[in-house]
């Protein structure tokens, strides 16, 4: 079942588009760090669609996770 996975970089932050690109390309731990909100959203959405089942609290721990990504990925977009 292919469905489209919400939270994605590219979505949540459409006018950064092309310096995503770019750090991802040029910049290793920006790199690290997107990999890492990628792997932590899909498996948010794994669970929220019931392919994945976790306990509430490990669940919190990966929105917790994501939200920290995105903090510290836009604060690396918006550095100049």
């Amino acid at each position: 079942m292919s469905t489209h996975t919400p939270h994605e970089l590219r979505d949540e932050f459409p006018e950064f588009a092309d310096r995503l690109h770019d750090l991802k390309v040029n910049d290793n731990h920006f790199k690290k760090l997107a990999d890492e909100y990628h792997d932590v959203n899909r498996e948010i959405h794994r669970i929220e669609i019931g392919e994945d089942h976790v306990s509430q609290f490990n669940e919190e721990d990966l929105r917790k996770a994501r939200m920290r990504l995105k903090d510290e990925i836009y604060a690396l977009l918006k550095a100049v």
